[in-house]
């Protein structure tokens, strides 16, 4: 399908069942497959990046059978390394997949190819590809420098005692650092060079590689002791939590379409940072009920300007960047400037789709500035529709559809992109949304 045109929308109610959690859902199949053991998963997310990530696996001589309940899969890990020494692996656009192998993939002992779609291959890796030379990797990019292609040879020598990495451009870098130090022995103090950003998602990092039995030293967020003779066990199963991310949507379309709209399978208790976009949406005027596994949400447009630093939340952000387009005022949204290295340059890209709503949008650096069309609250508008592109950036797809609660027409081009993260949202979208 090469466009899909949303009906327009007026309520939001009732519950849905997230699906699992991309980031954790990648994360544990990594440590799975690293792991002394076999080890359970429930839950895990069915989507295009997960199929990347188990395809790399399986090609790396790991065993990954599908469990009798969907999302559940037996991983037997390889402790002391992969099985296949020489590969050339595909790995799209999934820069989970793509950071967390690097680093592992280098601080082995086999020869590797790493690549991706074109759009991958413009997304910098330098600053762990530096990190990971300090290291004792032999690493090369293969035709721009700090850019995959990635060409691996068998590690020389072990990591010094201390190793440095960049943190201002990618928390990915990070992750993808102290899970491979984990699988290595450890013994490493990893320190962070400048203001490391999306801190929530190096805390899940560092919580299961916790639950896989490697406990990392923190020194506030400037360093990262990696223990002597750390080796990751299974814990046997583990239930990846709903996405985060992607419940940031249906959160917002409670906001504007009066709710209560439930989510289920994250809350209170979540690993991911994302569940912070709740308070995102009480700032913006709307109610939010809590549970354990669960977020409930109601409320009316317009809405309250949101004025925020959103750096810990760069995804979740990008939902607030269309809420903008419903709030009594101007919106500003700080600190984003993670935004450009993603899927695609999505602060250039919001500011262009924002636009064809009628909206002023100022793009900066690290923030986008945005002024709603007026009337566009009150149901008039001077644009009867608006095609909103999507750059193969699923999550473009994915907020745009809120914006079918306001008074214009709204097509969504290349509807498709979404299977990364959560194939089947347009779907699970109708069955709440009137």
């Amino acid at each position: 399908m090469d466009h899909l045109d949303l009906r327009h929308a007026t309520r939001a109610a009732g519950t849905m069942r997230l699906p699992g959690s991309k980031s954790i859902s990648n994360r544990t199949l990594l440590l799975a497959a690293l792991a002394e053991g076999v080890t359970r998963l429930r839950g895990l997310l069915d989507s295009d990046d997960t199929r990347v990530m188990i395809e790399a696996l399986r090609r790396l001589g790991v065993a990954l059978v599908p469990g009798a309940q969907a999302g559940e899969w037996l991983v037997t890990g390889a402790p002391g390394g992969f099985p296949v020494k020489e590969a050339s692996l595909f790995l799209g656009n999934a820069g989970t997949a793509f950071r967390s192998l690097t680093a592992v993939l280098a601080l082995g002992d086999g020869r590797y190819r790493l690549h991706g779609v074109p759009r991958m291959h413009e997304r910098p890796i330098g600053d762990l590809v530096d990190a990971l030379r300090q290291a004792g990797a032999r690493i090369d990019c293969e035709a721009n420098a700090g850019f995959p292609p990635l060409a691996i040879a068998p590690r020389e020598g072990g990591a010094g005692s201390t190793v440095r990495v960049r943190g201002s451009v990618s928390s990915q870098y990070l992750t993808g650092l102290l899970l491979a130090l984990g699988a290595t022995g450890g013994g490493v103090r990893v320190e962070v060079e400048g203001d490391l950003i999306s801190k929530p998602y190096v805390e899940m990092t560092l919580a299961l590689m916790r639950r896989f039995g490697v406990e990392v030293a923190r020194e506030g967020w400037e360093a990262f002791v990696v223990p002597a003779g750390a080796r990751y066990r299974s814990p046997g199963e583990v239930a990846v939590e709903g996405d985060a991310s992607s419940a940031s949507y249906f959160l917002a379309a409670g906001l504007l379409g009066g709710g209560p709209l439930r989510v289920e399978g994250v809350g209170r208790g979540a690993l991911q940072g994302d569940v912070r976009f709740t308070e995102v949406i009480e700032a913006m005027g709307g109610t939010v009920v809590m549970g354990e596994d669960w977020i409930e949400v109601s409320g009316r447009a317009p809405l309250v300007p949101l004025d925020a630093d959103l750096n810990e939340i760069p995804d979740a952000a990008m939902t607030a960047a269309v809420l903008a387009l419903f709030a009594a005022g101007p919106s500003r949204l700080r600190n984003i400037a993670s935004w450009r290295v993603k899927e695609t340059d999505r602060l250039a890209a919001m500011a262009t789709e924002l636009g064809k709503f009628g909206a002023q949008v100022e793009e900066g650096a690290d923030f986008l500035a945005v002024t709603p069309p007026p009337g566009f609250v009150a149901g008039r508008s001077a644009i009867a529709r608006a095609a909103v592109d999507t750059y193969d950036d699923h999550r473009m797809a994915m907020s745009f559809a809120l914006a079918a609660f306001g008074p214009v027409h709204v097509r969504i081009n290349d509807p498709g992109c979404v299977s990364k993260t959560f194939p089947g949202f347009f779907e699970a979208w109708a069955r709440v949304v009137a």
